[in-house]
This record gives C-alpha cells, sequence and structure tokens, in this order.
C-alpha cells in the first residue's frame, strides 16, 4: 500500500463495498457500499446507535482492535484493499489519520512531543527536521501563533479546542491521506467549535475527510457530502445540499426535521 500523499490511487477516494461489521452476535453494520471522494469532506449522520462510528474506525482498522469485534466486505483506498494480507495497520493508520470526540493530548508530553509522537513511534522521525514538521503541523491545524512561544509546555495546559487542535496537528504531522473525525467538536464550545470547522473547510483542499457528527447544522455547515446511517443501514448518500433540501427517503426528512433520532 502507498503511504505518500495525495498519491494517484488516493486521488480517486475510498470505495466501500458490501461492508459489514459488528461485536460477537450483534452486527452493527448492513452490507454499507459508498464511495468518499477525494479533496471534500463526507459527513456521517444518523440517531445514537446507528452505526456511525463503527463505519469510520473500519476505515482505519481501529475497529477490529476490540477483541469480539468482526468486520467482512472491501474498503479500498484508492485501488488498494486496506483488509488485504499485506496491509500493516500500524502503517495504514499513519495514512488514515483519526480525530477522536475528546480531545486526548498525550498528558505528560510537550506540545511539541505531541506533535511528533507518531513519526517517534513509527520510527519515521528525522530529527534534523523536527522543528520544520512541528511548525508545519501546526501551521495547518491553524494553532501555530496561539502556541509557537510555548512549545515545551505540556499539552493538557491548552483549552478544549486547542487540545483538540494540536491532535489534529499530530494527525498530519505523519502525513495521511484521510483524516477521519469522529464527533470532533461535541465536547466544545461554539467558538472552538467554528475553529474546527474553519479548519476543516481549509484541509479539504489537500485531504478527503469524513466527520461523524450528531449535530446535523455542523454537517450542513462543514461537508460536501452526507450518508445518512438507521439501524446499521446506510439510508441516503447524496450531496449535503440535496440530501438536506430534497431527501430521496422519507426517513430521511423525519430524520433532518426532528421527528425521530
Amino acid at each position: 500500500m502507498t503511504t505518500s500523499n495525495q498519491s494517484e490511487d488516493v486521488q480517486s477516494g475510498i470505495h466501500i463495498r458490501d461492508l459489514n461489521a459488528g461485536f460477537g452476535d450483534n452486527q452493527v453494520l448492513k452490507n454499507i457500499s459508498l464511495d468518499i471522494p477525494p479533496q471534500s469532506v463526507t459527513a456521517v449522520i444518523g440517531p445514537s446507535g446507528c452505526g456511525k462510528s463503527t463505519m469510520v474506525r473500519c476505515l482505519n482498522r481501529m475497529h477490529e482492535l476490540v477483541g469480539s469485534a468482526w468486520v467482512n466486505g472491501s474498503v479500498k483506498l484508492g485501488e488498494d484493499d486496506i483488509y488485504g494480507s499485506n496491509v500493516d495497520p500500524v502503517l495504514l493508520r499513519r495514512t488514515v489519520g483519526m480525530v477522536f470526540q475528546k480531545p486526548n493530548p498525550f498528558p505528560h508530553l510537550s506540545i511539541r512531543d505531541n506533535v511528533l509522537s507518531g513519526l517517534k513511534l513509527t520510527g519515521r522521525l528525522v530529527a534534523s527536521k523536527a522543528d520544520e514538521i512541528v511548525e508545519r503541523a501546526l501551521v495547518d491545524a491553524a494553532l501555530w501563533d496561539e502556541v509557537k512561544d510555548r512549545l515545551d509546555d505540556a499539552g493538557r495546559g491548552l483549552s478544549g479546542g486547542q487540545q483538540q487542535r494540536l491532535c489534529i496537528a499530530r494527525s498530519l504531522a505523519v502525513s495521511p491521506d484521510v483524516l477521519l473525525m469522529d464527533e470532533p467538536c461535541s465536547a466544545l464550545d461554539p467558538i472552538a467549535t467554528a475553529k474546527i470547522e474553519d479548519l476543516i473547510r481549509q484541509l479539504k483542499e489537500r485531504y478527503a475527510i469524513v466527520i461523524v457528527t450528531h449535530n446535523m447544522q455542523q454537517a450542513a455547515r462543514a461537508s460536501d457530502m452526507t450518508a445518512f446511517l438507521l439501524m446499521g443501514e446506510l439510508v441516503e448518500f447524496t450531496s449535503t445540499s440535496r440530501l438536506f433540501t430534497q431527501p430521496d427517503d422519507q426517513r430521511t426528512e423525519d430524520y433532518i426535521t426532528g421527528k425521530f433520532g
């Protein structure tokens, strides 16, 4: 599998076919098929327990880290099957980065070391380029101006919104092709949320971004495409503007108008 940023393969996006996943006897995802385009933001919406987070965690093989988890079907990054026998899941997770619901910087590491932690973990850090990597990642995460004079301070000393942008910088430092975000703003105040949404819009020029959100207004503001999941099934996947104004399925309209959820 290629891991170079913005390769021709990755430019063709993520292709999901007949994806099933669950835990033990509990099937969470049922025959999900969709194509996630490159250089765009795809939102995944749906009520709690519909499989949003499970689907996203299948895209970088984090789902399988749970002992009872299982998955079948096909997920391709460009032309490469991420579940192929030749794929190292650790290296895959560098190519397909993940930002979680709750900001999770390493509490005992400095801001600088948080940014570099992924490169150190995979043994790919070139010491002479460390300062350049830190600055670039923090600039890309719209955090550099706020922390450039305190890079040796602990990451846990930042505000919640800053911590989340630090986690984004940590993901960007390893030069991913795809960035997955699982409810990245749910623990943030409106001002911090607006900064993250602005950042998402900027980053889509270089990455395919998939964002799980319970906030339909956020999906409408920040995404180009939206997938609506219900009880583990993909009900509808289309442009965000169409899904929110002219949904094809009555269940989609009922959800976005608040009749259930």
